[in-house]
Protein backbone atom coordinates (compact mmCIF):
# COMPACT_ATOMS: atom_id res chain seq x y z
CA UNK A 1 0.00 0.00 0.00
CA UNK A 2 1.41 3.40 -0.97
CA UNK A 3 2.15 6.04 1.71
CA UNK A 4 -0.53 8.40 0.39
CA UNK A 5 -3.13 5.64 0.66
CA UNK A 6 -2.05 4.81 4.21
CA UNK A 7 -2.28 8.49 5.21
CA UNK A 8 -5.70 8.84 3.63
CA UNK A 9 -6.92 5.69 5.39
CA UNK A 10 -5.65 6.97 8.73
CA UNK A 11 -7.32 10.35 8.24
CA UNK A 12 -10.58 8.63 7.37
CA UNK A 13 -10.46 6.54 10.55
CA UNK A 14 -9.71 9.63 12.61
CA UNK A 15 -12.52 11.59 11.02
CA UNK A 16 -10.23 13.50 8.67
CA UNK A 17 -7.77 16.28 9.36
CA UNK A 18 -8.81 19.81 10.24
CA UNK A 19 -7.50 20.88 6.85
CA UNK A 20 -9.58 18.26 5.06
CA UNK A 21 -12.73 19.30 6.90
CA UNK A 22 -12.25 22.97 6.11
CA UNK A 23 -11.59 22.23 2.48
CA UNK A 24 -14.97 20.53 2.20
CA UNK A 25 -16.91 23.39 3.78
CA UNK A 26 -19.13 25.49 1.58
CA UNK A 27 -19.51 29.11 2.69
CA UNK A 28 -22.90 30.04 4.08
CA UNK A 29 -24.74 33.17 2.96
CA UNK A 30 -26.97 35.61 4.82
CA UNK A 31 -28.37 38.64 2.99
CA UNK A 32 -30.05 41.28 5.16
CA UNK A 33 -32.03 43.59 2.91
CA UNK A 34 -33.92 46.70 3.99
CA UNK A 35 -36.41 48.90 2.17
CA UNK A 36 -36.13 52.61 1.35
CA UNK A 37 -32.98 53.01 3.41
CA UNK A 38 -30.73 56.07 3.23
CA UNK A 39 -27.05 55.15 3.23
CA UNK A 40 -26.42 58.28 5.31
CA UNK A 41 -28.12 56.69 8.35
CA UNK A 42 -25.43 54.00 8.74
CA UNK A 43 -22.62 55.28 10.93
CA UNK A 44 -20.05 53.26 8.95
CA UNK A 45 -20.84 55.61 6.04
CA UNK A 46 -20.92 58.65 8.31
CA UNK A 47 -17.34 57.80 9.37
CA UNK A 48 -16.14 58.01 5.77
CA UNK A 49 -18.20 60.96 4.53
CA UNK A 50 -17.36 64.64 5.01
CA UNK A 51 -19.35 66.10 7.90
CA UNK A 52 -21.82 68.01 5.72
CA UNK A 53 -22.71 64.80 3.84
CA UNK A 54 -22.90 62.62 6.93
CA UNK A 55 -25.16 65.05 8.77
CA UNK A 56 -27.46 66.66 6.20
CA UNK A 57 -30.12 67.09 8.93
CA UNK A 58 -27.86 69.17 11.17
CA UNK A 59 -24.50 68.56 12.82
CA UNK A 60 -24.47 65.29 14.72
CA UNK A 61 -28.09 64.53 13.83
CA UNK A 62 -28.27 60.94 12.64
CA UNK A 63 -28.75 57.37 13.79
CA UNK A 64 -25.95 55.09 14.97
CA UNK A 65 -25.59 51.51 13.78
CA UNK A 66 -22.83 49.68 15.69
CA UNK A 67 -23.85 46.20 14.55
CA UNK A 68 -24.04 47.02 10.85
CA UNK A 69 -20.79 48.94 11.34
CA UNK A 70 -19.24 45.72 12.61
CA UNK A 71 -19.94 44.05 9.26
CA UNK A 72 -18.20 46.94 7.48
CA UNK A 73 -15.26 47.12 9.89
CA UNK A 74 -14.66 43.36 9.76
CA UNK A 75 -15.27 43.23 6.01
CA UNK A 76 -15.82 45.71 3.19
CA UNK A 77 -17.90 48.80 2.50
CA UNK A 78 -18.85 49.86 -1.04
CA UNK A 79 -19.10 53.64 -1.33
CA UNK A 80 -20.69 53.80 -4.78
CA UNK A 81 -23.39 51.14 -4.90
CA UNK A 82 -26.67 51.92 -6.72
CA UNK A 83 -30.10 50.45 -7.34
CA UNK A 84 -30.68 49.32 -10.93
CA UNK A 85 -33.85 51.43 -10.76
CA UNK A 86 -34.62 53.28 -7.51
CA UNK A 87 -38.02 51.73 -6.75
CA UNK A 88 -38.81 48.44 -5.02
CA UNK A 89 -39.79 45.83 -7.61
CA UNK A 90 -37.25 46.45 -10.39
CA UNK A 91 -34.40 46.81 -7.92
CA UNK A 92 -35.27 43.57 -6.12
CA UNK A 93 -35.66 41.70 -9.40
CA UNK A 94 -32.21 42.84 -10.51
CA UNK A 95 -30.63 41.87 -7.23
CA UNK A 96 -31.79 38.26 -7.22
CA UNK A 97 -31.22 37.65 -10.95
CA UNK A 98 -28.17 39.71 -11.94
CA UNK A 99 -30.20 41.22 -14.80
CA UNK A 100 -31.44 44.69 -15.62
CA UNK A 101 -35.15 45.24 -14.84
CA UNK A 102 -36.23 44.98 -18.47
CA UNK A 103 -34.87 41.42 -18.57
CA UNK A 104 -36.53 40.20 -15.37
CA UNK A 105 -40.22 40.53 -16.23
CA UNK A 106 -40.61 42.98 -13.35
CA UNK A 107 -39.45 46.42 -14.53
CA UNK A 108 -42.11 48.32 -12.56
CA UNK A 109 -43.71 48.07 -9.14
CA UNK A 110 -46.38 45.40 -8.77
CA UNK A 111 -45.10 43.11 -11.51
CA UNK A 112 -44.04 39.47 -11.08
CA UNK A 113 -40.56 38.13 -11.73
CA UNK A 114 -40.12 35.73 -14.65
CA UNK A 115 -40.12 32.08 -13.64
CA UNK A 116 -37.85 30.90 -16.46
CA UNK A 117 -34.67 32.69 -15.36
CA UNK A 118 -32.29 31.59 -12.60
CA UNK A 119 -31.79 33.49 -9.37
CA UNK A 120 -28.80 33.23 -7.07
CA UNK A 121 -31.05 31.04 -4.89
CA UNK A 122 -31.94 28.56 -7.64
CA UNK A 123 -28.23 28.16 -8.35
CA UNK A 124 -27.35 27.60 -4.70
CA UNK A 125 -30.28 25.25 -4.20
CA UNK A 126 -29.02 23.11 -7.07
CA UNK A 127 -25.63 22.97 -5.35
CA UNK A 128 -27.01 21.52 -2.13
CA UNK A 129 -27.77 24.63 -0.09
CA UNK A 130 -30.72 24.95 2.26
CA UNK A 131 -32.29 28.11 0.83
CA UNK A 132 -34.77 30.32 2.68
CA UNK A 133 -36.44 33.70 2.27
CA UNK A 134 -37.99 35.72 5.08
CA UNK A 135 -39.78 39.06 4.68
CA UNK A 136 -41.01 41.34 1.95
CA UNK A 137 -40.69 39.93 -1.58
CA UNK A 138 -42.59 42.43 -3.81
CA UNK A 139 -42.01 40.33 -6.92
CA UNK A 140 -45.43 38.66 -7.09
CA UNK A 141 -47.94 41.35 -8.01
CA UNK A 142 -49.68 44.07 -6.03
CA UNK A 143 -51.15 41.92 -3.26
CA UNK A 144 -50.12 42.81 0.31
CA UNK A 145 -49.54 40.77 3.47
CA UNK A 146 -49.95 37.39 1.77
CA UNK A 147 -47.69 34.43 2.57
CA UNK A 148 -48.90 31.96 -0.03
CA UNK A 149 -46.48 32.78 -2.83
CA UNK A 150 -46.37 29.80 -5.17
CA UNK A 151 -43.25 30.63 -7.19
CA UNK A 152 -40.34 30.31 -4.77
CA UNK A 153 -37.54 31.57 -7.06
CA UNK A 154 -35.15 28.99 -5.59
CA UNK A 155 -35.96 29.68 -1.94
CA UNK A 156 -37.07 26.24 -0.79
CA UNK A 157 -38.42 27.56 2.50
CA UNK A 158 -40.58 30.55 1.65
CA UNK A 159 -43.19 30.18 4.41
CA UNK A 160 -42.43 33.72 5.58
CA UNK A 161 -42.02 35.30 2.15
CA UNK A 162 -44.55 38.14 2.13
CA UNK A 163 -45.94 39.68 -1.04
CA UNK A 164 -45.59 43.28 0.12
CA UNK A 165 -46.73 45.95 2.56
CA UNK A 166 -45.24 48.13 5.31
CA UNK A 167 -47.60 47.91 8.26
CA UNK A 168 -45.46 48.19 11.42
CA UNK A 169 -47.27 45.51 13.43
CA UNK A 170 -48.64 41.99 12.99
CA UNK A 171 -51.48 40.52 15.02
CA UNK A 172 -50.99 36.77 15.17
CA UNK A 173 -53.98 34.60 16.06
CA UNK A 174 -53.78 30.81 15.75
CA UNK A 175 -51.07 31.16 13.15
CA UNK A 176 -53.03 33.69 11.09
CA UNK A 177 -51.22 37.00 10.48
CA UNK A 178 -53.09 40.29 10.23
CA UNK A 179 -51.32 43.58 9.50
CA UNK A 180 -51.96 46.50 11.85
CA UNK A 181 -51.25 50.21 11.44
CA UNK A 182 -49.25 52.17 14.01
CA UNK A 183 -52.18 53.46 16.07
CA UNK A 184 -54.00 50.14 16.03
CA UNK A 185 -50.87 48.20 16.97
CA UNK A 186 -49.85 50.58 19.74
CA UNK A 187 -53.39 50.60 21.17
CA UNK A 188 -53.51 46.80 21.23
CA UNK A 189 -50.19 46.66 23.09
CA UNK A 190 -51.37 49.32 25.55
CA UNK A 191 -54.55 47.32 26.15
CA UNK A 192 -52.44 44.29 27.09
CA UNK A 193 -52.63 42.17 23.94
CA UNK A 194 -49.84 39.58 23.90
CA UNK A 195 -50.16 38.56 20.26
CA UNK A 196 -48.85 41.78 18.67
CA UNK A 197 -45.39 41.75 17.10
CA UNK A 198 -43.39 44.53 15.52
CA UNK A 199 -42.65 43.42 11.96
CA UNK A 200 -38.84 43.83 12.05
CA UNK A 201 -38.68 41.71 15.21
CA UNK A 202 -41.08 39.13 13.81
CA UNK A 203 -39.08 38.50 10.67
CA UNK A 204 -35.80 38.40 12.60
CA UNK A 205 -37.26 35.83 14.99
CA UNK A 206 -38.26 33.63 12.05
CA UNK A 207 -34.77 34.07 10.58
CA UNK A 208 -33.12 32.88 13.79
CA UNK A 209 -35.41 29.83 13.93
CA UNK A 210 -34.40 28.86 10.40
CA UNK A 211 -30.72 29.43 11.11
CA UNK A 212 -30.98 27.19 14.18
CA UNK A 213 -32.55 24.49 12.04
CA UNK A 214 -30.00 24.76 9.21
CA UNK A 215 -26.81 25.63 11.09
CA UNK A 216 -25.21 22.21 10.55
CA UNK A 217 -25.54 22.28 6.76
CA UNK A 218 -24.69 24.80 4.02
CA UNK A 219 -27.37 27.48 4.06
CA UNK A 220 -28.33 30.59 2.11
CA UNK A 221 -30.92 32.87 3.67
CA UNK A 222 -32.27 36.25 2.64
CA UNK A 223 -34.00 38.41 5.24
CA UNK A 224 -35.92 41.28 3.66
CA UNK A 225 -37.04 43.75 6.34
CA UNK A 226 -39.87 46.09 5.18
CA UNK A 227 -38.49 48.98 7.26
CA UNK A 228 -37.38 51.78 7.34
CA UNK A 229 -39.93 52.46 4.59
CA UNK A 230 -42.84 54.81 5.26
CA UNK A 231 -45.07 55.10 7.33
CA UNK A 232 -42.03 55.89 9.53
CA UNK A 233 -43.43 54.14 12.58
CA UNK A 234 -40.94 52.88 15.16
CA UNK A 235 -41.83 50.89 18.27
CA UNK A 236 -40.70 51.79 21.75
CA UNK A 237 -38.03 52.33 22.94
CA UNK A 238 -36.94 53.32 19.42
CA UNK A 239 -39.98 55.57 18.93
CA UNK A 240 -38.65 57.88 21.65
CA UNK A 241 -34.94 57.29 21.12
CA UNK A 242 -34.41 60.38 18.97
CA UNK A 243 -37.41 62.48 20.06
CA UNK A 244 -35.23 65.30 21.41
CA UNK A 245 -32.75 65.37 18.52
CA UNK A 246 -32.75 68.90 17.03
CA UNK A 247 -33.06 67.80 13.42
CA UNK A 248 -32.97 70.44 10.70
CA UNK A 249 -34.19 70.59 7.11
CA UNK A 250 -31.49 69.83 4.49
CA UNK A 251 -30.18 73.02 2.89
CA UNK A 252 -31.30 71.78 -0.57
CA UNK A 253 -34.89 72.12 0.63
CA UNK A 254 -34.52 75.90 0.44
CA UNK A 255 -36.52 77.63 -2.35
CA UNK A 256 -33.42 78.86 -4.20
CA UNK A 257 -32.31 75.25 -4.76
CA UNK A 258 -35.75 73.82 -5.39
CA UNK A 259 -36.41 76.39 -8.13
CA UNK A 260 -33.27 75.33 -10.00
CA UNK A 261 -34.02 71.60 -10.03
CA UNK A 262 -33.93 69.83 -13.40
CA UNK A 263 -37.12 68.25 -14.71
CA UNK A 264 -36.14 64.76 -13.56
CA UNK A 265 -35.86 66.03 -9.99
CA UNK A 266 -39.30 67.65 -9.88
CA UNK A 267 -42.77 66.34 -9.26
CA UNK A 268 -44.19 64.66 -12.36
CA UNK A 269 -47.79 65.47 -11.39
CA UNK A 270 -49.70 67.61 -8.91
CA UNK A 271 -50.53 64.61 -6.73
CA UNK A 272 -46.95 63.34 -6.44
CA UNK A 273 -46.67 62.27 -2.79
CA UNK A 274 -42.88 62.36 -3.02
CA UNK A 275 -42.86 66.14 -3.28
CA UNK A 276 -42.44 67.49 0.25
CA UNK A 277 -44.59 70.36 1.46
CA UNK A 278 -42.83 70.91 4.75
CA UNK A 279 -40.06 69.39 6.85
CA UNK A 280 -41.45 66.66 9.11
CA UNK A 281 -39.27 66.28 12.20
CA UNK A 282 -41.42 63.52 13.71
CA UNK A 283 -41.10 61.18 10.73
CA UNK A 284 -37.33 61.69 10.48
CA UNK A 285 -36.83 60.97 14.19
CA UNK A 286 -38.90 57.79 13.96
CA UNK A 287 -37.03 56.84 10.80
CA UNK A 288 -33.81 56.98 12.83
CA UNK A 289 -35.56 54.85 15.43
CA UNK A 290 -36.49 52.23 12.84
CA UNK A 291 -32.86 52.13 11.70
CA UNK A 292 -31.69 51.56 15.27
CA UNK A 293 -34.23 48.76 15.69
CA UNK A 294 -32.96 47.16 12.49
CA UNK A 295 -29.40 47.47 13.74
CA UNK A 296 -30.19 45.77 17.05
CA UNK A 297 -31.83 42.92 15.15
CA UNK A 298 -28.75 42.63 12.94
CA UNK A 299 -26.82 42.32 16.21
CA UNK A 300 -28.97 39.32 17.17
CA UNK A 301 -28.02 37.58 13.93
CA UNK A 302 -24.32 38.37 14.36
CA UNK A 303 -24.48 36.96 17.90
CA UNK A 304 -26.04 33.76 16.59
CA UNK A 305 -23.16 33.33 14.15
CA UNK A 306 -20.63 33.97 16.92
CA UNK A 307 -22.30 31.62 19.39
CA UNK A 308 -22.46 28.80 16.83
CA UNK A 309 -18.94 29.18 15.46
CA UNK A 310 -20.33 30.19 12.06
CA UNK A 311 -18.80 33.66 11.72
CA UNK A 312 -15.70 32.75 9.73
CA UNK A 313 -17.51 30.59 7.19
CA UNK A 314 -20.52 32.83 6.61
CA UNK A 315 -20.78 35.62 4.07
CA UNK A 316 -23.09 38.29 5.46
CA UNK A 317 -24.33 41.19 3.36
CA UNK A 318 -26.29 44.23 4.47
CA UNK A 319 -27.90 46.29 1.71
CA UNK A 320 -31.20 47.85 0.57
CA UNK A 321 -33.42 48.11 -2.50
CA UNK A 322 -33.17 51.92 -2.82
CA UNK A 323 -32.62 55.01 -0.74
CA UNK A 324 -34.83 57.71 0.74
CA UNK A 325 -34.58 61.41 -0.11
CA UNK A 326 -35.92 62.50 3.29
CA UNK A 327 -36.41 66.12 2.28
CA UNK A 328 -33.22 66.60 0.27
CA UNK A 329 -34.18 68.66 -2.78
CA UNK A 330 -37.65 69.00 -1.23
CA UNK A 331 -38.46 65.35 -1.90
CA UNK A 332 -39.35 62.24 0.07
CA UNK A 333 -38.88 58.57 -0.68
CA UNK A 334 -37.27 57.57 -4.02
CA UNK A 335 -37.67 57.32 -7.80
CA UNK A 336 -35.15 59.96 -8.89
CA UNK A 337 -31.43 59.73 -9.79
CA UNK A 338 -30.25 61.84 -6.86
CA UNK A 339 -27.74 60.10 -4.58
CA UNK A 340 -30.11 59.89 -1.62
CA UNK A 341 -32.63 58.01 -3.76
CA UNK A 342 -30.50 55.79 -5.98
CA UNK A 343 -27.38 55.12 -3.91
CA UNK A 344 -27.76 52.24 -1.47
CA UNK A 345 -25.78 50.90 1.47
CA UNK A 346 -23.68 47.81 0.79
CA UNK A 347 -21.42 46.20 3.38
CA UNK A 348 -20.19 42.62 3.22
CA UNK A 349 -18.14 40.42 5.56
CA UNK A 350 -16.45 37.09 4.87
CA UNK A 351 -13.49 36.66 7.22
CA UNK A 352 -12.00 33.83 5.17
CA UNK A 353 -11.63 35.94 2.05
CA UNK A 354 -12.40 39.65 2.53
CA UNK A 355 -9.75 41.73 4.33
CA UNK A 356 -11.14 43.64 7.29
CA UNK A 357 -11.59 47.37 6.85
CA UNK A 358 -11.70 47.32 3.04
CA UNK A 359 -13.13 50.41 1.33
CA UNK A 360 -14.24 50.17 -2.30
CA UNK A 361 -14.73 53.28 -4.41
CA UNK A 362 -16.04 51.77 -7.61
CA UNK A 363 -19.50 52.07 -9.11
CA UNK A 364 -21.75 49.04 -8.96
CA UNK A 365 -25.47 48.47 -9.27
CA UNK A 366 -27.31 45.60 -7.67
CA UNK A 367 -27.32 43.94 -11.09
CA UNK A 368 -23.79 43.00 -9.99
CA UNK A 369 -24.92 41.36 -6.75
CA UNK A 370 -25.78 37.82 -7.88
CA UNK A 371 -22.68 37.17 -10.03
CA UNK A 372 -20.44 38.71 -7.37
CA UNK A 373 -21.75 36.74 -4.39
CA UNK A 374 -21.80 33.50 -6.39
CA UNK A 375 -18.23 34.19 -7.47
CA UNK A 376 -17.24 34.79 -3.87
CA UNK A 377 -18.85 31.49 -2.88
CA UNK A 378 -17.13 29.59 -5.68
CA UNK A 379 -20.55 28.51 -6.98
CA UNK A 380 -19.92 27.55 -10.58
CA UNK A 381 -22.85 28.09 -12.92
CA UNK A 382 -23.73 28.75 -16.54
CA UNK A 383 -26.33 31.42 -15.88
CA UNK A 384 -26.48 34.52 -18.04
CA UNK A 385 -25.80 37.67 -16.04
CA UNK A 386 -25.79 41.29 -17.17
CA UNK A 387 -23.91 42.32 -14.04
CA UNK A 388 -20.24 41.64 -13.39
CA UNK A 389 -18.55 39.27 -10.97
CA UNK A 390 -16.72 41.78 -8.79
CA UNK A 391 -15.66 39.26 -6.14
CA UNK A 392 -11.95 39.96 -6.66
CA UNK A 393 -12.56 43.62 -5.76
CA UNK A 394 -13.63 42.38 -2.34
CA UNK A 395 -11.00 39.66 -1.90
CA UNK A 396 -7.92 41.50 -3.13
CA UNK A 397 -5.32 42.52 -0.56
CA UNK A 398 -5.72 46.18 -1.55
CA UNK A 399 -7.39 47.90 1.41
CA UNK A 400 -8.78 50.79 -0.67
CA UNK A 401 -9.97 49.97 -4.18
CA UNK A 402 -10.25 52.91 -6.58
CA UNK A 403 -11.77 52.26 -10.00
CA UNK A 404 -13.55 54.57 -12.47
CA UNK A 405 -15.74 51.87 -14.02
CA UNK A 406 -18.86 53.33 -15.67
CA UNK A 407 -22.19 51.60 -15.17
CA UNK A 408 -25.77 52.84 -15.36
CA UNK A 409 -29.19 52.78 -13.72
CA UNK A 410 -32.52 54.08 -15.03
CA UNK A 411 -36.13 54.97 -14.53
CA UNK A 412 -37.49 51.98 -16.42
CA UNK A 413 -39.58 52.84 -19.44
CA UNK A 414 -37.31 55.54 -20.70
CA UNK A 415 -37.96 58.64 -18.62
CA UNK A 416 -34.34 59.10 -17.60
CA UNK A 417 -31.09 57.14 -17.59
CA UNK A 418 -27.99 57.79 -15.51
CA UNK A 419 -24.39 56.83 -16.20
CA UNK A 420 -22.26 56.76 -13.07
CA UNK A 421 -18.71 56.11 -11.94
CA UNK A 422 -17.00 56.80 -8.63
CA UNK A 423 -17.04 60.57 -9.17
CA UNK A 424 -19.37 61.63 -11.99
CA UNK A 425 -23.00 61.12 -12.95
CA UNK A 426 -24.53 61.88 -16.33
CA UNK A 427 -28.33 62.07 -16.32
CA UNK A 428 -30.09 62.11 -19.68
CA UNK A 429 -33.79 62.77 -19.86
CA UNK A 430 -36.01 62.84 -22.94
CA UNK A 431 -37.35 66.30 -22.15
CA UNK A 432 -34.45 67.86 -20.28
CA UNK A 433 -30.97 68.98 -21.17
CA UNK A 434 -28.29 66.53 -20.00
CA UNK A 435 -26.91 66.99 -16.52
CA UNK A 436 -23.31 66.15 -15.66
CA UNK A 437 -22.72 66.04 -11.92
CA UNK A 438 -19.32 66.19 -10.25
CA UNK A 439 -19.89 64.44 -6.92
CA UNK A 440 -16.53 65.56 -5.60
CA UNK A 441 -17.07 69.27 -6.18
CA UNK A 442 -20.85 69.25 -5.86
CA UNK A 443 -21.93 66.25 -3.73
CA UNK A 444 -25.46 67.60 -3.31
CA UNK A 445 -26.06 67.73 -7.07
CA UNK A 446 -27.07 71.36 -7.45
CA UNK A 447 -24.93 72.26 -10.48
CA UNK A 448 -24.78 71.11 -14.08
CA UNK A 449 -21.26 70.79 -15.52
CA UNK A 450 -22.37 69.37 -18.87
CA UNK A 451 -21.61 72.50 -20.91
CA UNK A 452 -18.51 73.45 -18.97
CA UNK A 453 -15.56 73.25 -21.41
CA UNK A 454 -13.35 71.77 -18.69
CA UNK A 455 -15.67 68.75 -18.51
CA UNK A 456 -16.13 68.16 -22.23
CA UNK A 457 -13.97 65.03 -22.39
CA UNK A 458 -15.58 63.55 -19.28
CA UNK A 459 -19.10 64.23 -20.59
CA UNK A 460 -18.24 62.75 -23.99
CA UNK A 461 -16.71 59.58 -22.55
CA UNK A 462 -19.56 58.96 -20.15
CA UNK A 463 -22.19 59.63 -22.80
CA UNK A 464 -20.50 57.29 -25.26
CA UNK A 465 -20.23 54.44 -22.75
CA UNK A 466 -23.79 55.01 -21.55
CA UNK A 467 -25.25 54.51 -24.99
CA UNK A 468 -23.14 51.41 -25.57
CA UNK A 469 -24.67 49.88 -22.44
CA UNK A 470 -28.21 51.08 -23.20
CA UNK A 471 -28.02 49.26 -26.51
CA UNK A 472 -26.28 46.19 -25.06
CA UNK A 473 -28.91 45.70 -22.36
CA UNK A 474 -31.86 46.75 -24.53
CA UNK A 475 -33.00 49.63 -22.38
CA UNK A 476 -36.66 50.14 -23.44
CA UNK A 477 -36.39 53.92 -23.70
CA UNK A 478 -34.33 53.50 -26.85
CA UNK A 479 -37.28 51.81 -28.58
CA UNK A 480 -39.95 54.35 -27.77
CA UNK A 481 -38.13 57.61 -28.43
CA UNK A 482 -34.47 58.59 -28.81
CA UNK A 483 -33.03 60.41 -25.84
CA UNK A 484 -32.60 64.09 -26.56
CA UNK A 485 -29.00 65.23 -26.44
CA UNK A 486 -28.63 69.02 -26.56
Amino acid sequence: MKLNTLVLAALTLLGGSTFAKKKQEKPNLIVIHTDEHSFRTLSCYQELLPEDQAFVWGKGNNSKTPNIDRIAHEGAIAMNYYASSPVCTPSRASMVTGLYPQSTGAPKNGMSIREDIPTFATILQEQGYATSYVGKWHLAGHKKYAFDIKYKAGFADNRYMMTGGHAPYFKITNGEIKALGQREGEKAIKDGADNIEYVTDFFTDRTLEILERDKDKPFALMLSIPDPHTPDAAREPYKSMYKDMPVEAPFTMAPEYVSQKPGWGKSTNKDDKNEAKEFDKRSLREYFGMVSCIDDNVGRILKFLDDNDLTDNTIIVFTADHGDMFFEHNRKNKGVPYEASARIPYVMRYPKAIPAGKIIRKAYTNVDFAPTVLGLMGAENKAYFEGIDASTDFTSKTKEVEDDRITYFAKNGGWWVCAVNNRYKLVIDKKEKPWLIDLEKDPFETKNFYNNPEYKEIATNMQKELFVQLKQYKEPGLKTQPYIIK
